[in-house]
């Protein structure tokens, strides 16, 4: 098992570790998941997310165009420092893993799924040619830093930060060294990710911690993430499942949806034009009945119509809350189903996603 360069401070903070992608990582802290979740969305939260792979792209012109084969963006609108959600692609139109890409000075950078990276790598180095060079930056750590409280802490330890605008970034110097802000997350939250050398990951956490920020684990990471209807890989999205299927069209550019040109594109380009058989939604049980990860979905009229691919209890929303696949038809906001929890069949409905409303700096 690896362990972060925050391993320790997180064993004194108290925290409770599990295994997560070949990482031991903390799942919460002392105050319990609930807690934790609520701290992040009334005031700030820190999470170490330093499992994830952090992938140096460097090159000529020829990498943007090469990259474009597994990334269905269009790459060259990409600003420096500027950020975009999307995934990497398989022949079939399936996601291979989800990701978030900025053009940085002399290429570009890539969060990978901790899970993911290894593969990653290997399926974008297909793609690159010998003028390209890759580099897993295994000498950097990554915190998150969400909540609405986040600018005003981090500011006052990073000058400058609060200048920044969703989805873009800039470098900054702590402690003598560069780091790596952009203001992004996947909380639904206001909030920062810090890209910063190992040796500094320590100091930089506690003092957000010192200002305010409270420790989070992947435990409220998970719920926070659902309110907001954010799919997570190996739930909501996999090999099999399409970016059309998982509603995530908007995360192909434009010119990319009508030209084509990446992996899968004939089997998208037929998603696209002629519907698909199921969908992504979300999903209200009613009452207090959790309908967690592979709970089947029936119609009102009991025929099996899908599955959950995350569930629990939204502390934000007070409620259970959940996302699934379902047949398309009967995909409609408001329509009734019925979930089979410990062999009962319960009620819930279709709902429109997030189910909490996202807080980010336009």
């Amino acid at each position: 098992m690896e362990k972060t360069a925050l391993y320790n401070f997180h064993k004194n903070l108290g925290a409770k570790f599990v295994s997560f992608a070949g990482y031991e990582m903390p799942i919460q802290y002392r105050e319990g998941i609930v807690k934790e979740h609520i701290s992040t969305r009334q005031t700030a939260g820190f999470f170490d997310v330093s499992h994830m792979g952090q992938l140096f792209i460097s090159g000529d012109k020829s990498s943007e165009k090469n990259l474009e084969k597994i990334i269905p963006l269009d790459l060259k609108e990409i600003k420096t420092n500027q950020s975009k959600y999307s995934f990497l692609i398989n022949d079939k139109g399936g996601v291979i893993d989800d990701l978030i890409i900025t053009r940085v000075k002399g290429g570009f950078n890539i969060i990978l799924n901790a899970a993911c990276k290894d593969n990653d790598i290997k399926e974008i180095a297909k793609c690159l040619n010998s003028e390209s060079k890759f580099e897993l930056r295994k000498d950097l750590s990554l915190i998150a830093l969400q909540g609405p409280k986040s600018e005003s802490i981090l500011e006052t330890t990073v000058k400058g930060i609060k200048e920044l605008k969703f989805m873009n970034g800039n470098y900054f110097k702590f402690l003598e060294k560069e780091i790596y802000v952009t203001r992004s997350g996947y909380t639904g939250e206001d909030g920062f990710e810090i890209s910063v050398p190992n040796e500094n990951a320590e100091n930089l956490t506690k003092l957000l911690s010192d200002k305010g920020a409270k420790p989070i684990g992947l435990g409220a990471r998970d719920t926070l993430r659902l309110e907001a209807g954010l799919c997570l890989y190996g739930h909501e999205l996999n090999e099999d499942i399409s970016p059309i299927q998982a509603d995530l069209k908007w995360a192909i550019s434009k010119r990319r949806r009508e030209e084509g040109g990446f992996n899968g594109w004939k089997n998208i380009k037929n998603d696209l034009l002629n519907g698909v058989s199921k969908k992504r939604v979300g999903i209200k049980p009613s009452g207090r009945i959790i309908a967690r990860e592979g709970t089947k979905i029936f119609s009102s009229s009991g025929e099996e119509i899908g599955v959950v691919t995350s569930g629990t209890f939204g502390p934000s929303v007070n409620a259970p809350v959940a996302m699934g696949y379902i047949q398309s038809k009967f995909a409609k906001v408001d329509n009734k189903i019925l979930l089979e929890v410990r062999g009962k069949k319960h009620e819930g409905v279709v709902s429109k996603l997030p189910f909490y409303k996202k807080s980010y700096v336009k």
